[in-house]
């Protein structure tokens, strides 16, 4: 059984960092496409990046352009999303899902998802 968890939220100051991880288990990891949706309160899951399998492609939303980074270690089964210069309007739970398509951007195409890990941005 394929199981999606992430980690490493918590709270930050604007202008901080935080990375966030996501690891696979229960199938080879390097299969799947790794991606990234927030949803802050009241508002639908959006998309904020992913990471192809051999991890050569990325994608971002605009939001995330210069600020996030993807990387992905298909050694240790882990995707890392580096998030830096954070935003007040960043605060949401992040979540990471896998899918086996090769492009996914959208919350329909992605066959796993994480629990969710809550990032706060805030003075």
């Amino acid at each position: 059984q394929v199981q999606v968890i992430e980690s490493g939220g918590g709270m930050v100051q604007p202008g901080g960092s935080l990375r966030l991880s996501c690891a696979l288990s229960g199938d080879t990891f390097s299969k799947y496409t790794m991606g990234w949706f927030r949803q802050a309160p009241g508002k639908e899951r959006e998309f904020a990046a992913y990471i192809s399998g051999t991890g050569y492609t990325t994608s971002y939303a605009s939001f995330a352009k210069g600020r996030f980074t993807l990387s992905r270690d298909n050694t240790g089964n882990t995707a890392y999303l580096q998030m830096n210069n954070l935003k007040l309007e960043d605060t949401a739970v992040y979540y990471c899902a896998a899918s086996l398509k090769i492009a996914a951007l959208d919350v329909a195409e992605y066959d796993y998802w994480g629990q969710g890990t809550q990032v706060t941005v805030g003075s």
